[in-house]
């Protein structure tokens, strides 16, 4: 059904604060939401984003001497209907062969403030865990991609992101590949689950959209 409300509401206006430092070798993008209506709306969001921004740099050794290099940024993934879709990205290198990147999303109700994980697209009970594995496993086989161990099933609360009209699960680097396959993303219709979304959620609201 066709929600003009949520059709016309503005995206949420992001901007980007660059803190550096040269030794070590640091540079952090973070995004800062502006002119949201409700101001305070607006500060609960940025202090979700901040809190877990400065997270994945505390686990990632950004306080650690043995830090030799730190990037960390972002990207958005959807700004609409008052859905906001982030994935924060943080790149580590204390030494060795290589460095480490690890993504974390954030998928937020900017009228609410409310975070989503994924069992919260869903309604209780449903078996989205297993629809979304088959899936994965389908495609594995399809796209060939490299794992390190036959594949089972996703966790019930697996790292995602919403773009547009699909649901993206994906897998940390070593979850289910070698680290030089990168990261492994899985987008899936929104349409194809759309028997067990539950009604109000991110999902439901981005699906209203695909004339379904």
């Amino acid at each position: 059904m066709f929600r003009k409300d949520e059709s016309m509401k503005s995206p949420a206006m992001i901007q980007t604060h660059h803190v550096s430092n040269a030794r070590p070798k640091v540079d952090i993008y973070y995004p800062i939401i502006t002119q949201l209506d409700d101001s305070n709306m607006q500060r609960q969001l940025n202090q979700i984003l901040f809190k877990e921004m400065n997270k994945l740099l505390i686990d990632n050794s950004y306080y650690e001497p043995s830090l030799v290099e730190l990037l960390a940024t972002y990207e958005i993934k959807n700004n609409q209907r008052g859905i906001l879709s982030i994935n924060l990205i943080v790149y580590s290198f204390t030494g060795g062969a290589h460095g480490m990147t690890v993504v974390k999303s954030l998928t937020l109700d900017t009228r609410t403030g409310r975070m989503y994980n994924l069992p919260d697209l869903f309604k209780p009970g449903s078996p989205y865990v297993q629809h979304i594995s088959e899936y994965v496993r389908r495609h594995i086989q399809q796209w060939k991609t490299p794992i390190l161990e036959p594949f089972k099933q996703i966790s019930p609360n697996q790292d995602f992101y919403i773009a547009d009209t699909s649901l993206v699960v994906y897998f940390q680097l070593y979850e289910i590949s070698p680290y030089a396959a990168g990261f492994p993303y899985f987008p899936i219709p929104l349409l194809d689950l759309q028997d067990f979304i539950k009604l109000g959620s991110p999902a439901d609201r981005m699906m209203a959209f695909t004339g379904s």
